[in-house]
């Protein structure tokens, strides 16, 4: 969840290319932030708690320079956030200085068996331990004795590592945990996400499990676990610096809600061929004789992707008709599933670094069971090792509360529900050319619900005061009410919860009262009377109705209290339209109350500790 950045450089501005990459993480969430540079044969560490203008202003206070240092944001897991704790760790000499994302889970009895060794500790943190344990490893060679320390680590990590004696070289080294090497001009960078090194190259190595990197400015060594020197492959980022800056938006989020439309454009791209009337999946790895021979798919996601695979259960099933489990990546592995050799998991991340995800995808792997990947970042450990992918194109995405990775998510599932669909012969060519037809409508349509902002505005003004809210839908529209809520409770800090309209008799009924607004999905679809009918039972027990209809839906205006339109689309690509105003309204509801909508307390990007 926490923020790496290192560089070795040509220039003397190693700590202000540190806090520059650090703010490009900043989404990942943390409490605290620190950096070390050589200076004249020594370490000089600067750590400060809270926001990084805090080390921005210490730097500057310090005139600190340097050709190499290492940065990092930390988000509290062992230890509070205080000075203290906050990243780089020393060992006891002095020499060596360690970052660390993850967990290391047998911290406790390597720092007991250290202290035994004369080490003496600073702080509570797991992390230290790591320091101290490439101290007692190190005998010249700073790889070999990193490759030495992590051999004895159990758990999660990706670290950057520095020594005294050898300020032009970095090392890093993962497991279970992020980690990139940036190959620029003179210089080079170590980092937990490209965006971090993203202004100075486009060009990325990206560590495996095991391995171990040792960067100077003008080379690179790659060792995997036995210490044997490794080819490696660069991968080449085609993201902008631009797509991950705020171009003219008062956030993040908002800026990825309105890149949306360009966003569906971009994961249809090169993947609609009304020609021969297919679906263009080059990376997804199954023939139409594997397709055919699929049995049952579990989707495997966390959060607001598992929410995206609720919503791919109704495409699968209605358009490949093959039954379709969904589950919390989480509870996976810990539920004993059963796991059938013709069966095929769907593992679902914008990252493609979640940790329970990977956990998950690895267990189906180890079954014999294939995988496909979809996930958003070329590189990410799930697109690697998958059997297949669909990327989804979305970009950068920094806002914490995901907007445009979970349209691009929605695209990219239905793309696979259509492929499988015309493979089983469940699809003529001519409803494929169909669906390719309104997919391709659908980034106009989408522009279209975005300019329904200044009517959200109003609603959120309206409501921003309350302190409970349900949302409601049916169908396919149903997981969208769930998204809806998350949307809200992550950012703005009111509870809310989503439940399918119908199991409102069901308990939530009972929540409801003049106080309760209510958020009702009721868009045209063969369920809509349903929803009309919890509409109005809610509205009798004086809830505040407000309710996502279609255009020219006069209906739902004589039962709601607020009303926001959006454009009639065929059930299927409705949940993607019909998100797009319960995103705004998330959005405006946080705003107004004055909450940190880019970084919400508490929550991370990605996470990646189980």
């Amino acid at each position: 969840m926490c923020g790496i950045v290192g560089c070795v450089t040509s220039e003397r501005n190693a700590p202000y290319l540190l806090v520059d990459g650090l703010r490009r993480l900043e989404y990942r969430g943390y409490d605290s932030a620190g950096l070390a540079v050589i200076k004249d044969g020594e370490i000089v560490t600067l750590r400060e708690v809270g926001k990084l203008n805090n080390l921005e202003s210490a730097l500057k206070a310090s005139g600190l320079g340097g050709t190499i240092g290492l940065g990092h944001t930390r988000w509290a897991t062992h230890g509070r956030p205080t000075q203290v704790n906050a990243h780089p760790h020393r060992d006891g000499s002095g020499k060596i200085v360690v970052v660390h994302n993850g967990i290391i889970e047998n911290f406790r009895e390597l720092r007991a068996e250290l202290r035994d060794q004369g080490h003496v500790f600073a702080s509570e943190t797991d992390s230290e331990v790591i320091a101290h344990l490439i101290e007692s490893c190190y005998r010249g060679d700073l790889a070999q004795a990193v490759l030495e320390a992590t051999r004895r680590l159990e758990g999660a990590y990706a670290i950057g590592v520095m020594h005294a004696d050898h300020p032009e070289m970095l090392v890093g080294a993962r497991k279970d945990g992020p980690l990139v090497i940036g190959l620029g001009e003179n210089e080079n960078f170590l980092a937990s996400d490209v965006t971090a090194a993203l202004e100075h190259t486009s060009r990325f190595v990206y560590l495996d499990d095991g391995q171990v990197a040792e960067l100077t400015r003008d080379g690179l060594r790659i060792l995997d676990a036995s210490g044997h020197e490794q080819p490696y492959v660069q991968t080449n980022i085609a993201w902008s610096l631009a797509q991950a800056e705020r171009g003219g938006y008062p956030h993040f989020m908002l800026k990825e809600i309105h890149e949306q439309p360009t966003v569906i454009s971009d994961t249809l791209l090169g993947r609609l061929d009304e020609t021969r009337g297919e679906i263009v999946l080059d990376d997804l790895g199954i023939d139409d004789e594997a397709a055919r021979a699929i049995s049952r798919i579990h989707i495997i996601a966390c959060g607001t992707s598992w929410h995206a695979g609720h919503v791919a259960k109704f495409y699968i099933e209605q358009l490949a008709r093959i039954p379709v489990e969904v589950d919390y990546a989480s509870e996976y592995r810990y539920r004993d599933p059963i796991l059938d050799p013709d069966g095929l998991v769907v593992a679902i991340s914008q990252s493609g670094e979640t940790a329970d995800t990977i956990a998950a995808m690895r267990m189906a792997r180890q079954a014999g069971v294939r995988v496909v990947g979809v996930c958003n970042v070329i590189g990410s450990t799930i697109s690697r090792e998958a059997d297949g992918s669909i990327m989804t194109h979305a970009g950068p995405e920094i806002g914490v509360a995901s907007t445009k990775a979970f349209i691009s998510q929605l695209v990219a599932l239905l793309l696979l529900a259509l492929r499988l669909g015309r493979a089983r012969g469940h699809l003529s060519v001519d409803e494929l050319r169909r669906h390719c037809l309104e997919l391709r409508q659908l980034p106009q349509v989408v522009e279209n619900v975005l300019k329904t902002e200044g009517r959200v505005l109003e609603v959120a003004r309206r409501f921003a005061g309350a302190q409970d809210f349900l949302f409601i839908g049916r169908g396919m529209n149903y997981p969208i009410a769930l998204e809806g809520a998350l949307k809200l409770k992550e950012i703005s800090y009111i509870h809310a919860e989503g439940y399918p309209s119908g199991e409102m008799k069901h308990g939530p009924i009972a929540l409801i009262d003049e106080r309760m607004p209510v958020v009702a999905i009721c868009t045209r679809s063969p369920v809509y009377e349903k929803v009309i009918t919890s509409v109005e039972e809610a509205r009798v027990r004086d809830a505040k109705m407000i309710v996502i209809g279609n255009e020219g839906d006069e209906k739902i205006t004589e039962i709601a209290d607020e009303t926001i339109f959006v454009p009639h689309v065929a059930e299927i690509l409705s949940p993607i339209v019909n998100v797009v105003p319960l995103q705004l309204l998330a959005y405006f509801v946080a705003r107004e109350r004055g909450c940190d909508v880019d970084q919400p307390r508490n929550l991370a990007k990605s996470v990646t500790v189980e």
